[in-house]
């Protein structure tokens, strides 16, 4: 008898498609500086629950993505997500230990270098970011974190992504 596993990785990018329509969605320009970074947290989900499917070729189709539908120069979030999933890579049996409360310091954390990349190619452009303003999306993501890491696993569950 034959066992039958399910895959479900068309998953994994449907809800990084929905992350980068989040990334590009309009907002007022009040609170536009404190947009979270949904495409990380989606992707820094995935490399943590699945780490031998989701890895640097991915990070880097996702940056390049992100790249392209942001209209920002080539590379810029694409080095940031290479950089983030490689320590995802390094870390992830240690991280995957933690309650999503103890995960979202550890976010932002690999959101605020995943910042200091993006900004720092940003600078290289000749534009730089207010320094009050660098981690801000940082600390938003940070905030968000326990409900997209509860969201993402239940989705996982139901789908049976592996």
């Amino acid at each position: 008898m034959q066992t039958v596993v399910a895959n479900n990785r068309w998953f994994i990018v449907l809800t990084v498609v929905v992350a980068l329509m989040l990334s590009v969605m309009p907002l007022p320009q009040e609170i536009s500086w404190l947009r979270p970074q949904f495409v990380a947290m989606v992707f820094i989900y995935w490399s943590l629950a699945l780490p031998q499917t989701v890895g640097i070729l991915s990070a880097w189709m996702t940056g390049l993505s992100l790249d392209v539908v942001s209209f920002s120069v080539f590379g810029q979030h694409t080095l940031a997500m290479v950089i983030v999933a490689y320590i995802c890579l390094l870390s992830y049996q240690r991280i995957r230990t933690y309650q999503p409360w103890q995960q979202a310091i550890w976010i932002f954390v690999m959101l605020g270098i995943y910042q200091l990349f993006v900004n720092w190619v940003h600078s290289l452009t000749g534009h730089s970011a207010r320094p009050s303003e660098f981690l801000l999306p940082a600390v938003a993501s940070a905030l968000l974190w326990p409900i997209v890491h509860v969201l993402l696993e239940r989705f996982r569950v139901i789908y049976r992504v592996s």
